[in-house]
């Protein structure tokens, strides 16, 4: 039999690992990753384009409410996300396991010991492991297959804007939407929205956005990301900038340079527009300490390549303003 100070010891220990695995999975479920809103389209996959011909993430965070409708296109259509070792139904299960052992103990039941505790861990974890080998072994019959047939489709029309090259000078015609892979496996547009048609002036703002963003936030600048950047934008961006700043981080972004980029969908909701736009961009990035300026992450020699879709946004006529931006 235990001593119940040794009893209490274990109990202690153990419920501050079990609750600090729970804050680790919500901390990494809330970092980084596709946030923002696409109007009735935040729930639904970016047609694949020249820049990103791979599907993109789903929006795993918005204001926008989720009826469900679009619930089938929020499935990931290649590579699913790789969830930590005690996330989902193997994490539920070998918490509620851990808790509920460690409630034996402090009854006087126990598992045997401390010897029997780790025993009882011990084989959790191999039932644990044994799951998940099945699980990702099922994932990964049911995503082989041939490749989508029309994952390349619209190719012979994209077109790419990029910064002061040639390509800037094509007439707003080339830019019709449906467009750069318009019906190549992205879902169908909602019934309230109807396919618009973007000018020169729109892609031109497009490019500036994405610098404008990019710089306001290395510089922590917010009234600048209010200028450029949706209310809701403006409140995730501002979350992790509040978050660097409490671990005494500062990310500093420099040097943004456009490489490609492609119109995936553009519409029009009551008397709102939407565009949805593939970037691929190098930019320095990296994060400082702030006191020291030292670099912690990433490299401020080299600049990193960086593709993602940003959806664009503008009532009745305005400015254009960045709603969402996805990972590709």
């Amino acid at each position: 039999m235990m001593s119940r100070t040794s009893r209490f010891a274990t109990l202690f220990a153990g419920l501050f690992l079990a609750f600090s695995m729970v804050a680790i999975d919500h901390a990494e479920a809330r970092r980084g990753g596709s946030f923002g809103s696409r109007g009735t389209r935040t729930f639904q996959s970016a047609p694949p384009t020249r820049t990103a011909p791979a599907p993109t993430t789903p929006v795993e965070r918005s204001m926008t409410p989720n009826t469900g409708v679009n619930s089938a296109a929020r499935q990931p259509q290649a590579g699913p996300q790789r969830p930590g070792f005690m996330s989902g139904f193997v994490g539920t299960m070998m918490r509620g396991l851990l808790i509920g052992g460690l409630i034996g103990l402090l009854v006087g039941q126990g598992f045997g010991g401390l010897a029997g505790m780790f025993g009882f861990l011990l084989q959790a974890l191999l039932i644990g492991g044994a799951i998940m080998l099945a699980i990702r072994f099922f994932r990964s019959q049911s995503a082989r297959g041939p490749a989508p047939a029309l994952a390349g489709a619209g190719n012979a029309q994209a077109s790419r804007f990029e910064n002061r090259t040639t390509s800037q000078q094509q007439t707003a015609g080339s830019f019709t939407i449906p467009g750069f892979g318009g019906g190549s496996g992205g879902s169908a547009p909602a019934a309230a929205s109807e396919e618009i048609t973007l000018a020169q002036t729109d892609l031109d703002a497009f490019q500036q956005l994405l610098t404008d963003v990019q710089e306001a936030f290395g510089r922590e600048d917010h009234a600048a990301l209010r200028r450029a950047t949706t209310p809701e934008m403006v409140s995730y961006l501002s979350e992790e900038l509040a978050d660097n700043a409490q671990k005494d981080l500062r990310n500093e972004v420099s040097d943004i340079t456009l490489l490609q980029a492609d119109i995936a969908e553009s519409w029009r909701e009551d008397d709102r527009d939407y565009a949805t736009a593939a970037l691929r961009y190098e930019s320095r990035d990296v994060m400082r300490e702030r006191a020291s300026g030292k670099v912690v992450e990433g490299d401020a020699d080299h600049p990193t390549e960086t593709t993602e879709l940003w959806t664009f946004t503008r009532q009745n006529g305005s400015s254009w303003k960045l709603s969402a931006i996805q990972q590709a």
